[in-house]
């Protein structure tokens, strides 16, 4: 097994390939580049595989196979995941900021010592890879947030924040998929909607993929989620 990935159960119908003890886009990339690997392998018993910011959790029918057998599979793939893959589709998503759209973002200038208009431009500046979907079905854990940005989580989190807003927790910048509780700083909001059941796949965006953020008025976001409520993307992609 090479030296910085390693393979651990995680109950007995499942495993976690573990790569480099560090977030960045290189780890990332052979983490994504071990799970399409895994996929177009068709490893007999193998379920689903769930990638994260460093690992890849693979799940299997213990009756169909072992974990024995999956594990010395999954270590010889891994050996070759090399993370030099091209990135992802590059999306525009339309955002509008501060506000009802994103009540955090004046108290956010203030405490960082920035404008509303500086805190937007350093945010919308950035091209963010998506490490991760997770905590909810398609929330985007995103990576690349300016760091004169970062900023702890909230002390009280609030029980309910809307699809789609934008926030800030630590380092991290995300995308909310659906109406949960969240911790997080809100910047603003997208009428993108990241889950939706009535599409062929339900998931917007995919791990690996990248995301630029492109500021709209509220006249432009009630325009855009009304197209979106009745199905469409309203939000670019690019390869």
């Amino acid at each position: 097994m090479t030296t910085d990935v390693r393979i651990k159960p995680a109950g007995d119908s499942a495993l976690v390939v573990e790569f480099e003890e560090r977030i960045d886009q290189t780890v990332s990339a052979r983490v994504l580049e071990l799970d399409r690997a895994v996929l177009a392998g068709k490893l007999p018993g193998v379920l689903e595989t769930l990638p994260t910011y460093r690992t890849l959790l693979v799940r299997f029918d213990p009756l169909a196979s072992d974990a024995a057998a999956i594990a010395a599979a999954l270590e010889a793939l891994a050996a070759t995941a090399r993370g030099d893959a091209r990135p992802g589709r590059l999306w525009h998503v339309p955002v509008a900021y501060g506000g009802v759209h994103g009540e955090d973002l004046a108290e956010m200038a203030r405490v960082k010592g920035l404008t509303t208009a500086e805190v937007i431009a350093l945010h919308r500046g950035a091209v963010y890879h998506v490490y991760m979907l997770g905590f909810v079905p398609g929330y985007a854990y995103l990576g690349g947030l300016d760091p004169r940005l970062h900023l702890s989580r909230r002390e009280n989190p609030r029980l309910k924040v809307p699809a789609g807003t934008i926030g800030i927790g630590g380092q991290q910048a995300g995308i909310q998929s659906i109406e949960a509780p969240s911790g997080w700083h809100l910047l603003g909001r997208t009428p993108a909607r990241l889950f939706d059941m009535r599409r062929a796949d339900p998931f917007l965006l995919k791990p690996g993929e990248r995301v630029s953020f492109e500021p709209i008025t509220p006249a432009e976001f009630d325009r855009l989620d009304g197209l979106a409520e009745r199905g469409e993307t309203v939000a670019e992609a690019q390869s």
